[in-house]
């Protein structure tokens, strides 16, 4: 049988398996997730075959919130023999398309990532075979199809193919950044993949220019403050507790020891809020709505905090809070489990 498979960080496959159901139902496109805890990966079994491509068409990949890449699953190889594994991979891909590049990919898992020298070792010989069968183009090509090898064993492989606007162009679906040494917390990665996950790199001098002015709630220690600075911004930084003394020695912050929740910029010149307060989603939701809504702010990015069970029920109600607060305003808004989050969800919003 064949279906749609999606990467996810360990431990959320529940919920991705959810999504998978709702988003599929929504197409008229039925069937039935497969899904093990801690696996990295889950696979939606669709009724018919050839509605695994039609998936991963008229599926948006953006509007997933919990997985990392996805790709038409076509065939299922297992006890492949450790001395040829080349060869059932082509006979699996005789009937795909022409594809313009090859990914060899493992669940990001502590027994999938032992794959990963596996799976480099393998893609020379597999790329050369594939090209040499006309399976694959000489040279890699952003138009055609991309064609995927997800091994969870050295002897056990999904295969398929994705469409190249409508996956992650990221080895595994991955952003990985580098720690600045001088941001005050780890939590500054996840802003700085928020904006490079949701804001185009070519708006990035408008979007994200020095100048503009920012607005932190729960800023301490600065963590999210640091990427706002680091762009030139200059921030207000709303917090009870103390903020990290060489981000307030820039002078492009000023600090505020108030509740985020009662908070009140002074000016009409916020471009950015940004917000990673601990509190529950649905509260947080209607706070950035209403920021975004009132005008007070442009852009908004922030993360809901998810509960240990029902996350995507969570995140949908979060999300039906902004829906109502906006009531008639038009707006665009992504949401998405960053390879960085924990147990959150980054969403960003604005008004279109």
């Amino acid at each position: 049988m064949a279906g749609l498979l999606t990467y996810c960080r360990a431990g959320f496959e529940n919920d991705l398996a959810n999504e998978l159901q709702d988003k599929a139902s929504q197409l008229e496109i039925f069937g039935y997730p497969q899904a093990k805890s801690n696996t990295g990966f889950v696979l939606f079994n669709t009724y018919q075959d050839e509605h695994a491509e039609l998936l991963a068409k008229k599926l948006p990949f953006s509007e997933l919130v919990f997985a990392r890449q996805q790709f038409a699953c076509l065939q299922v190889l297992e006890n492949m023999s450790p001395d040829d594994r080349v060869s059932p991979i082509l006979a699996a891909c005789a009937d795909f398309p022409l594809c313009g590049d090859l990914r060899v990919e493992y669940p990001d898992t502590t027994d999938g990532r032992e794959l990963s020298k596996f799976c480099r070792k393998i893609s020379v010989p597999l790329r050369q075979a594939l090209r040499k069968s006309n399976k694959l183009t000489k040279k890699e090509n952003e138009t055609k199809p991309v064609l995927h090898v997800f091994f969870t064993q050295n002897s056990h492989a999904y295969v398929g193919y994705s469409f190249s606007n409508n996956n992650s162009s990221l080895p595994l679906g991955i952003l990985r950044l580098k720690f600045p040494q001088a941001a005050p917390s780890r939590s500054t990665l996840k802003l700085d993949e928020a904006f490079q996950t949701f804001i185009p790199k070519e708006e990035h001098s408008t979007r994200l220019r020095g100048g503009l002015h920012a607005v932190d709630l729960g800023a301490c220690p600065g963590g999210w403050t640091y990427q706002l600075v680091n762009r030139g911004m200059f921030v207000q930084a709303v917090d009870n507790g103390s903020m990290d003394e060489g981000l307030m020695e820039t002078g492009q912050v000023t600090y505020c020891p108030e509740d985020g929740f009662k908070f009140t910029p002074k000016k009409n010149n916020v471009y950015w809020l940004v917000c990673d307060m601990i509190e529950q989603p649905q509260r947080v939701a209607k706070l950035m709505a209403t920021w975004v809504g009132s005008g007070q702010c442009k852009e908004a990015m922030f993360n809901l905090k998810l509960p240990m069970k029902k996350r995507y029920e969570s995140v949908l109600g979060a999300l039906e809070i902004i829906d109502k607060t906006l009531g008639q305003q038009a707006y665009s808004l992504q949401a998405k489990h960053l390879y960085h989050n924990r147990e959150e969800v980054t969403v960003h919003l604005t008004l279109v």
